[in-house]
């Protein structure tokens, strides 16, 4: 497993070599740049969200893109209610006469998407945070109210099908 050195000089090349690749790595995993850090840690996930600002005292600072938040969200419910497969949906839920759930589905979102939206363009924090707060709680809190109306509406209608029988 030993490699063998021709020379002491290579074998302190390499030795600096790996120090300065520790030294770089250790600059990641403490965060001294935080942008680099989490862009590395996320495989640069996170670059398009992230952006370096620079304070009033001169410091760097990392802060959230929230128009490119904001814009992908909008797109992302746009989407939704454009799509060829919600105009498909919407017409074979019509001829089983789930057509309401579905238009209640989209208003849902189309509704949290406009107000996150508008908050996030305020000038008030407190407003911004509330978008924010909604651009990242809101879909989770949608697919956890829609998994319990599921659930509701199985056990409805095995406990109909249980009086039939």
């Amino acid at each position: 497993m030993s490699r063998k050195y021709e020379s002491i000089e290579e074998l302190r090349r390499k030795k600096k070599l790996l120090q300065g690749e520790i030294n770089d790595l250790e600059n990641l995993l403490t965060f001294k740049n935080t942008k680099e850090s989490l862009s590395a840690f996320t495989n640069g996930l996170s670059d398009q969200y992230l952006q370096e600002k620079i304070d009033e005292d001169g410091d760097e600072k990392v802060v959230l893109r929230k128009d490119v938040i904001a814009k992908q969200l909008t797109s992302e419910v746009k989407d939704l209610l454009i799509s060829k497969n919600t105009a498909v949906g919407l017409a074979s839920t019509a001829f089983k006469g789930n057509i309401a759930d579905s238009i209640i589905k989209l208003g849902v979102t189309a509704i949290v998407g406009n107000y996150a939206k508008k908050n996030m363009k305020s000038s008030n924090w407190k407003n911004k945070l509330v978008g924010a707060a909604l651009i990242y709680l809101a879909p989770i809190a949608l697919k956890y109210v829609r998994k319990k109306l599921e659930v509701y509406q199985k056990n409805k209608s095995v406990s109909s099908m249980e009086q039939l029988i």
